[in-house]
């Protein structure tokens, strides 16, 4: 998942034999010129209204292209072919999609499914020898992350996880001036992250499906914002839910879950996660030099942001055509975002939110 951050300079044959560094400015310059090199040939599994968005991104892609599409409904197939110019021999269905390890036409395939769904289908993509790009959360628990991460290693093929606000060029400007120490010592997080969930219906609120509620839709994004903004890894977590509707958000659907992060360094975060509250989507973060403000700070876009230097005018453009362009970037040129988008990335995100819940179930502090 590696489009568009600055090249670093090759000043010496050491920083030769290190993986290349992403800069936004880099990517939009390359964007205006014309490409003419390896393309990442994607088949997308899952064809909802999120695969929809990826499709439609994809079309602005120079480095990546939609080749396949892999579905359980005929009638998505035959309008995505029409749409995208999709040929039938890169067409699959759930039960027979272990067929692309025959495909050459097909580099990488994008799970974009129910939650519950992806650790199997990972593991199928990588067996047949194509690199997985799995959207967020991962999986439904670490300990099916771990298996993920193994299966895609031991058959010598790329996981990536689909965190777009990593290629974000705000939200690598925000990255990039905490690493040169522009805020000072990070002091503190706050994350919300929310909207009010509308069907009843929907397989997010099937925890079969799921996994769970809002944490593991939107309350990732306040875990993964907090980790990326203070540049740590959480040591300790303590967390409260809230449930308002026990219809609608049934035993192991979270409503509302607050939650506490603490870092080495002192740091704190805290954090909200909902599906019963719009309006929520801003992260702050402050430290010993300076502040940040972020709102909407995970949204489709455009994102807003302010420092205490001031505005953040990156240019916006399509989150999941930077997100795929980037990921071309990396799996052929090693570009590396500032951020990992790597399945050891979800696992750390995933043993967090098993720590959230365990924290909710027990009302104890717990170590992460």
């Amino acid at each position: 998942m590696g489009t568009r951050r600055d090249f670093l300079g090759k000043m010496s044959l050491t920083a030769l034999s290190l993986p290349i560094l992403y800069s936004p400015t880099s990517l939009f310059a390359a964007c205006e010129q014309p490409y003419d090199g390896p393309m990442l040939r994607v088949a997308i599994m899952g064809l909802g209204s999120y695969g929809t968005r990826v499709a439609k991104a994809m079309v602005d892609c120079k480095r990546a292209k939609l080749v396949g599409v892999i579905s359980g409904t005929p009638s998505k197939i035959l309008k995505w072919q029409a749409t995208y110019d999709i040929p039938q021999k890169n067409c699959y269905n759930y039960d027979d999609f272990d067929a692309i390890k025959d495909n050459p036409d097909i580099d990488a395939v994008y799970i974009i499914t129910p939650n519950a769904l992806h650790c199997e289908q990972a593991i199928r993509v990588a067996k047949a020898g194509k690199h997985v790009i799995c959207e967020k959360p991962m999986a439904i628990n670490a300990e099916e992350a771990e298996r993920m991460v193994n299966a895609c290693k031991d058959a010598k093929v790329k996981l990536l996880v689909g965190y777009r606000m990593h290629f974000e060029p705000k939200t690598v400007e925000v990255i990039r001036m905490r690493q040169a120490g522009e805020f000072g010592q990070p002091k503190f997080f706050q994350g919300q992250s929310g909207f009010v969930m509308g069907n009843p219906n929907q397989w997010r609120l099937d925890k079969e499906l799921s996994g769970g509620g809002a944490m593991m839709d939107i309350g990732i994004y306040s875990i993964n914002g907090a980790r990326y903004m203070l540049g740590e890894e959480p040591i300790w977590i303590t967390a409260q839910e809230t449930k308002t509707d026990p219809v609608k958000f049934k035993e192991g659907i979270d409503e509302t879950i607050t939650f506490q992060m603490g870092f080495p360094s002192g740091a704190v975060a805290s954090c909200l996660s909902t599906y019963a509250m719009n309006h929520l989507d801003r992260f702050y973060m402050t430290g010993e030099k300076g502040w940040v403000e972020m709102q909407p700070s995970t949204g489709y876009g455009p994102i807003k942001g302010r420092t205490h230097k001031g505005e953040l005018d990156q240019p916006h453009s399509t989150h999941q055509t930077l997100q795929m362009e980037g990921m071309a970037q990396l799996i052929f040129e090693d570009v590396q975002p500032l951020v990992p988008v790597d399945g050891e990335e979800g696992l750390r995100d995933l043993k967090i939110i098993d720590a959230i819940y365990l924290a909710v179930k027990t009302g104890r502090k717990v170590t992460v």
